[in-house]
């Protein structure tokens, strides 16, 4: 049994250090005592990943003094997971820079609407659905992914009957449609660890388009084979996003977690 008094050494421990507890980000003092509140950074994951795939943005945000959430998609339809994503945000008191990658985007263009700490939107390699718009629409809208031949559909039964799809990347053609400049051994991490995403999400039209009425920034992925870079810069123009191009596969966050984590800062810092 642990005494009162070794409870609170450990609680004193956890919060000199600065931790993220599940949807409660926690500066270490450090941080804290330093000039204005740094806005909360919220990452939003997108298909075939989960919040470990922001690992290295988080570590450089830290440095920089952020406090960091790394929420978990569900990847069911922009919908349900905007609405999970709202429970986050509301729970995450103070003003807020809201990030999104790949179908991530399409989440936090619904989740971040009519919120007003929701103080900037980032896309990273990711979808700026109009209202009405699907993931797999604006997919489609040039040439250039190559998804379709490599994902790996597997059935699955729904929640009160039925049958749906989720989807995976076979794993032998993981890296090179998915993270072609990621290190082979990290690579095969990610593609054991990929979290499938409803077929039914990517035809699912969205219903609200944050970055119509909040200021975006845009990193576009010149080497993309997920969301072809002609989509990425239609979506960014359209949404006259601040955009950054990066010649980088469509997992840059992981490649390039420095970049992207400079690009995050520079809207944290134009809302402060």
């Amino acid at each position: 049994m642990v005494s009162n008094k070794g409870v609170r050494g450990l609680m004193l421990g956890v919060l000199s250090a600065g931790v993220t507890i599940g949807a409660l980000a926690i500066p270490g003092p450090a941080h804290a005592a330093a000039g204005p509140a740094k806005p909360t950074v919220v990452l939003e994951h997108g298909a075939f990943a989960d919040a470990s795939s922001w690992n290295g943005v988080i570590e450089e945000l830290r440095k920089d003094g952020y406090p960091v959430v790394a929420a978990a998609n569900p990847l069911r339809g922009p919908a349900q997971d905007a609405a999970a994503l709202r429970s986050v945000l509301e729970h995450v008191k103070g003003p807020k820079i809201l990030v999104g990658h790949s179908y991530g985007g399409s989440v936090i263009s619904v989740a971040g609407a009519n919120d007003p700490d929701v103080k900037a939107l980032v896309y990273v390699a990711a979808f700026l659905p109009a209202p009405g718009e699907t993931a797999l629409e604006l997919t489609n809208k040039f040439p250039g992914s190559t998804l379709p031949d490599a994902l790996d559909p597997v059935p699955v039964k729904l929640p009160g009957g039925g049958t749906g799809t989720d989807l995976y990347i076979k794993a032998d053609k993981f890296r090179h449609q998915f993270a072609a400049d990621v290190p082979a051994r990290e690579a095969a991490l990610m593609a054991a660890t990929q979290r499938p995403i409803a077929q039914a999400a990517l035809e699912e039209k969205t219903e609200a388009a944050a970055w119509r009425d909040k200021p975006s920034w845009d990193i576009v992925t010149t080497q993309d084979l997920n969301i072809p870079a002609e989509v990425q810069r239609f979506m960014a123009k359209r949404a006259d996003a601040h955009v950054t191009e990066v010649r980088a596969s469509h997992s840059v966050a992981v490649s390039h977690p420095k970049t992207v984590a400079g690009v995050i800062e520079k809207a944290a810092r134009a809302t402060r």
